[in-house]
């Protein structure tokens, strides 16, 4: 089982999981190699960052960027580059952390 797998499955049995993300693609809000903590819900809200998948590829910490009744919701990276649209997301980070520090917090 690989982490996605891992994590999707921690989501779905107690509605919350760790995974680190690494990359660029969200910086300035997430670094490289930052412990996310990821919690179910229900609903998501543009602006979350969410653990997802689109189009077949599990996205691990992206943005939602716009809500549609019919498509779901529109997955985005900090640069603009848009994945595509999902009806599938996992959990939304409601903490990050890097090097023993928060760097992000959304309650």
């Amino acid at each position: 089982m690989n982490k996605y797998e891992r994590l999707k499955s921690g989501l779905e049995t107690t509605g919350t999981g760790k995974m680190k993300a690494f990359g660029s693609s969200m910086l300035p809000i997430l670094k490289s190699g930052t412990l996310l903590t990821f919690v179910k819900e229900t609903e998501y809200a543009i602006g979350d960052i969410v653990f997802c998948k689109v189009k077949g590829r599990y996205i691990d910490a992206h943005k939602v960027i716009k809500k549609d009744t019919n498509k779901g919701y529109l997955i985005a990276n900090n640069h603009g580059f848009e994945n595509g649209w999902t009806k599938v997301i996992y959990g939304r980070v409601m903490l990050g952390e890097f090097e023993n520090k928060i760097i992000y917090r959304k309650d």
